[in-house]
């Protein structure tokens, strides 16, 4: 059985090693898996810049990102906190749905899905809202593939002495973040996206001053981060079953992430990807939504042609067929379909893809464009 090409934000395709290194049985108490998730924490660390002796710590969750981003949202938020969500797409739209749940007092920026959120618009919320605690924002945006400007945005917030919350599910391992700069307390991401694991868990870097005052703040039992936390120290056991074959691909991806060069010689290979894909869809008269400066290298939102005839659904099914996987698309003002540039894919894999989708658009089955 041959496996697809997944040119999607994640799951993505990876390594005959990352498949390989689940293929065996441990147990969740186990000496070498004990030692298998100290291994990953220090990596995650080193992966994030952060060398010992440092503020932060790398706590892992069971479930999908989600699921990471509802353990601090509904831990580190205490009962009488403001929470506020910067949102320019579903994910930020998220992060306030799930604080809405949970009884946070939120307050939302809304910013159209091709708008960077501006410093001078958060300054300007927070000077007219002073009691706001707690901020939180989407580094990218897989709604468009945008990047938003974490970093000014950060450097910002310390003078409002607020908690400062990423979500860097689609960006962290491949776009460079400084935390300490950045002002970081809480970045939330996946074992099955830029760091090329698989699905199983999330993970969280957490400033643990902050993460110390949480205790007895969780809304829920299984998402407390506190309590996960504080359980991986005292043994460094998940306080609920791991999912140990997830972790054991995610050790050796991040080991296979270190051996390729880092974070930043990811970011090499995921923008020479990006370049091939602009390069060969502009050619076959497919036009992306965001403008170029605004367009991060990790997905891109394409508008659907202009031609009234075309079906994304035949369109996505003939490409299947060819063992070429994108993504629909989830803009609320657009028609768009994403094609995403992580996953274990080189600029020969995305010429296979515009191949692909050349042979669809001329086919019999394809209106050309």
């Amino acid at each position: 059985m041959t496996d697809k090409l997944l040119f999607t934000p994640g799951p993505l395709t990876t390594s005959e090693t990352v498949k390989k290194a689940m293929v065996r049985d441990l147990g969740s108490r186990d000496y070498e898996f004990i030692q298998a998730v100290k291994e990953i924490r220090e990596l995650l660390l080193k992966t994030a810049g952060l060398q010992e002796p440092t503020n932060y710590d790398a706590i892992l969750m069971q479930g999908a990102g989600t699921f990471g981003v509802e353990s601090v949202i509904s831990t580190v938020i205490p009962k009488d906190g403001h929470f506020l969500v910067i949102k320019n797409g579903a994910y930020g739209e998220r992060i306030a749905n799930m604080a809405n749940i949970h009884n946070i007092q939120t307050s939302v920026i809304s910013c159209t899905e091709n708008e960077i959120p501006s410093v001078e618009l958060v300054e300007q919320f927070l000077k007219a809202n002073p009691t706001v605690t707690h901020v939180a924002i989407v580094h990218c945006e897989t709604t468009t593939g945008i990047f938003n400007d974490i970093e000014t945005i950060g450097k910002m917030l310390k003078a409002y002495n607020v908690t400062y919350i990423v979500d860097a599910m689609s960006s962290f391992g491949a776009v460079p973040v400084d935390f300490e700069k950045a002002g970081i307390d809480y970045l939330i991401s996946s074992s099955n996206k830029c760091i090329e694991g698989v699905p199983g868990f999330s993970f969280v870097i957490a400033n643990t001053q902050n993460l110390m005052k949480c205790k007895g703040q969780n809304r829920t039992l299984s998402l407390d981060l506190f309590a996960q936390w504080e359980g991986l120290n005292a043994n460094g056991q998940f306080r609920f079953t791991p999912p140990i074959q997830s972790m054991l691909a995610f050790r050796q991806a991040l080991r296979e992430l270190e051996e390729e060069g880092g974070v930043l010689a990811r970011a090499e290979r995921y923008k020479n990807n990006y370049q091939s894909l602009m390069k060969g869809m502009r050619t076959l008269g497919f036009k992306e939504y965001l403008e170029p400066e605004k367009q991060g290298y990790i997905i891109t939102s394409f508008l659907y042609p202009e031609n009234p005839e075309f079906d994304f659904t035949s369109f996505y099914e003939a490409l299947n067929e060819k063992g070429l996987v994108i993504y629909p698309g989830k803009l609320s003002q657009a028609d768009c379909f994403r094609i995403g540039n992580i996953g274990k894919l080189y600029p020969k894999d995305l010429e296979s893809l515009l191949k692909g989708i050349e042979e669809v658009i001329h086919s019999k089955k394809q209106l050309v464009i």
